[in-house]
């Protein structure tokens, strides 16, 4: 049987959600953030070297990042749901999309998060000019631009079509499920994208994203 490693509030919420799509058998190994630093326990070291969630053990195989253990059950438990056949435009489509939740979408999201703690950090009254010059230069050399083009990409990609490979529901859209509900929540361009909006609120009436919930607890993706 799989284990869910599962930290409260994080990424692993979506492994929860495939499994429930998916109707696989599966149990949940609870962790909670530490109070002070908001980091995963020290104990999840002692399941992977990173520590950090999620993370799933397959009757001794232990998989770490969230793109891999999706593939992995989706190849190795899914019996052919949830993926577009090979060869196929929905396919190329998937196959970007699962790419790119982790590697393009989240990085600027984690950078943005990082600029508004900076902002909002206590700080001696002399270095908070500094504080604000070093945090403007970042949003208006890199990350406003970039989130703007990434978010108006999905924007048209879901315009397009209903689901991100295709006309199916497929794991692209489980994956891309946690950049874009945290998008909504601090990124202007995100929030007022009615087509994600849209998108949001179909995988949000999905049962197995209720039973997700209920396994995995209470979710504050902002």
């Amino acid at each position: 049987m799989i284990t869910v490693h599962h930290l409260h509030n994080s990424r692993s919420q979506r492994i929860l959600w495939l499994l429930e799509e998916l109707e696989l058998p599966y149990q949940v190994k609870r962790y909670e953030r530490d109070k002070n630093t908001n980091l995963a326990p020290a104990e999840l070291m002692r399941v992977h070297p990173l520590g950090k969630s999620p993370v799933i053990d397959d009757d001794g195989d232990v998989i770490a990042e969230t793109g891999a253990i999706i593939e992995y059950i989706v190849d190795a438990h899914g019996g052919g749901k949830l993926k577009p056949h090979q060869g196929a435009d929905e396919y190329r489509r998937y196959q970007y999309w699962m790419h790119a939740a982790e590697g393009s979408y989240m990085p600027p999201l984690v950078l943005a998060l990082m600029m508004g703690r900076i902002e909002t950090a206590p700080m001696p009254f002399f270095a908070k000019p500094i504080a604000r010059k070093l945090v403007k230069g970042v949003r208006d050399g890199y990350l406003d631009h970039t989130t703007k083009a990434l978010f108006d990409y999905a924007d048209a990609e879901l315009t397009e079509r209903d689901w991100f490979a295709g006309e199916e529901f497929t794991a692209a859209d489980i994956i891309m499920s946690f950049p874009l509900e945290a998008a909504v929540q601090r990124i202007d361009v995100a929030r007022r994208s009615s087509a994600i909006a849209r998108f949001l609120k179909r995988i949000h009436d999905r049962p197995a994203y209720a039973r997700a919930l209920e396994k995995g607890g209470p979710y504050d993706y902002a």
